[in-house]
């Protein structure tokens, strides 16, 4: 069995559109747990991973079946009125993940919650993970490392701590000590189902034999803890870490709930009433798993944990390559390499036109002179003599912040100011014009605008109007134009958005988190990187002197596509 959570429960997904609503979704649908449905306002009609998307909860529930667990992935002021709708619709257990939720509307979910007989956990949870049967939340990150880190078996785990409840599951696993449950009970000072509960649920549970608890400095949640045990209403063996034991009065450690003010909730106080009830409370969390093999009388097993690590990219055996479930040979001639690329990346194929477009943007920047650093160091090693492997290994080591590196850090503009559209609800020019003052403010920079050469880059010009031919130009691409817009009206001069900035925003529409943008740059570049250095190689002499500019073309003149 398992508490809260298994493989039987229906789950809706309450900000299901949104990124992370997207991707937890993916971590649980992959995971093996019952994801029903999903609700954001205004987007019903539309799936994500297969999943159905309602307008609201109630139209979730009328049309999909009852829900037995509403994962709440919505911004922090917007949690409560999702989390009353919730438990108004007859939802009886909610995963609260957003933190910095207001208190005053956690206790207004609390107070809801107690008239209807429901429960939440959180906010500011990971969520709940019974291994082998379901999630609920982000517990694991991914499917596969869930798998891999967390294995069933008697020990419940309950944490304060989002990164000690993943760190406590996975070191107990690798020390052949499965879990029951894993729960995150949030890190605020108010929470829905606290230490005290959680350890009862487990205590009704038949097999769960034993519980590892990792208990913080602040609140009462540990002590009443110790109060269970004495008044026999939790009777398993607990084994506990508390940490903050360095901390001060008065001083917040790690989590908004984990402060002490007095002798109130201290680290003192609670290490004393749980060794008096009767706990065993440990100095280290890596105490934790020997422990708990001694009390349940289990021996050491090795585990996958140990000896193996995985890769969901590619698997090679004797005669036989797959790429992402794909034979190479069949994907020979059928893929082009922008979509091998993009199959890669996101484990499936891409659209035609969203292949179309990759390909768009690989071209874009295949090469730009012999001017740019990258060109220019690549040149200069192939002049010494290096390898090709090696000069073209250098000109890459040169794309850095300032030369190629646009592409991320514009990545990065952009998606903060789609997260200030949603969180703030602002218009694309608003929040364009926040970010632009911080920027000017701290000195900073709007990366993706402006050209030393360029003052229209065509390359720019054509992945828009190709990205609006193929209908997946979106927010992103307005917010860059409204970047653009708020820089002429800033600086009184027009910084248009380059190639950088360009893709950029349409690597945002495609989804791509923003650590690989500068990879799509780098895979672009390297065929120009090759040309340059085996021309250098070629037709040019050793060891020569490499101006930056007092070069000139003679290539063909100009050729219709």
């Amino acid at each position: 069995m398992a508490i809260l959570i298994d493989q039987t429960s229906r789950v809706l997904v309450q900000g299901i559109t949104g990124r992370e609503g997207q991707a937890r979704t993916k971590l649980m649908k992959e995971y093996g747990t019952n994801v029903a449905a999903g609700v954001t306002p205004g987007k019903g009609g539309q799936e994500v991973h297969g999943v159905p998307v309602f307008n609201t909860v109630r139209e979730a529930w009328e049309k999909s079946g009852p829900f037995d667990v509403s994962a709440v992935f919505v911004p922090a002021h917007l949690v409560k009125d999702g989390a009353l709708e919730a438990l108004e619709a007859g939802v009886k257990l909610l995963v609260l993940v957003p933190d910095r939720v207001p208190i005053w509307d956690v206790l207004e979910i609390a107070r809801l919650a107690r008239e209807k007989e429901a429960r939440f956990v959180g906010p500011n949870t990971l969520g709940v993970l019974s291994p082998g049967k379901a999630v609920c939340g982000m517990i694991g990150g991914t499917a596969e490392r869930a798998r891999e880190w967390f294995q069933a078996g008697p020990v419940g785990v309950s944490s304060r701590s989002g990164g000690m409840t993943s760190a406590l599951a996975y070191y107990m696993s690798r020390e052949g000590v499965g879990q029951s449950t894993i729960v995150h009970v949030g890190g605020d000072a108010v929470v829905g189902l606290s230490h005290p509960e959680i350890m009862e649920l487990f205590e009704k549970d038949p097999e769960t034999r034993a519980v590892a608890m990792f208990g913080e400095i602040g609140t009462s949640q540990e002590e009443r803890v110790a109060d269970l045990i004495e008044q026999k209403r939790f009777t398993k063996p607990l084994i506990a870490f508390i940490g903050g034991k360095a901390a001060k009065t008065g001083t917040r450690f790690s989590h908004a709930g984990a402060i002490v003010e007095g002798t109130r909730g201290s680290y003192e106080t609670k290490v004393k009433r749980l060794r008096e009830a009767g706990a065993h409370v440990v100095d280290s969390i890596f105490d934790i798993p020997g422990l708990a093999r001694r009390i349940l009388g289990a021996k050491k097993e090795k585990t996958s944990v140990d000896i193996r690590w995985k890769t969901a990219l590619t698997d090679v055996k004797p005669n036989k390559i797959s790429v992402r479930g794909y034979a190479v040979d069949a994907l020979m001639g059928e893929a082009t390499f922008a979509q091998a690329i993009y199959l890669l990346f996101k484990g499936e194929f891409p659209s035609p036109e969203v292949g179309k477009l990759i390909d768009a943007i690989l071209v874009s920047s295949i090469d730009h002179g012999a001017s740019p650093p990258s060109v220019l160091t690549a040149r200069t090693a192939a002049s010494t003599g290096s390898e090709l492997n090696a000069a073209v290994a250098a000109g890459v080591l040169a794309i850095s912040r300032w030369h190629g590196g646009a592409v991320e850090e514009g990545m990065r503009l952009f998606l903060e100011a789609a997260r200030r559209m949603e969180s703030k609800s602002l218009g694309e020019q608003a929040a364009a014009e926040e970010i632009l003052q911080e920027l000017k403010r701290s000195g900073g920079k709007a990366s993706g605008f402006g050209h030393r050469l360029h003052t229209r880059d065509p390359r720019t010009a054509r992945l828009f109007s190709l990205a609006e031919e193929l209908g997946l130009a979106g927010r992103h691409v307005r917010i860059a134009r409204a970047v653009e817009a708020g820089l002429e009206r800033s600086t009184g001069k027009a910084l248009p958005i380059n190639v950088d900035g360009a893709i950029a925003a349409l690597l945002c529409d495609l989804g791509f988190p923003p650590e690989l943008g500068n990879a799509f740059f780098i895979i672009a570049r390297v065929p120009g990187l090759v040309a340059h250095v085996h021309e250098e190689k070629t037709r040019m002499k050793p060891m020569r002197k490499i101006h930056p500019e007092n070069f000139e073309y003679d290539g063909p003149g100009k050729r219709e596509v």
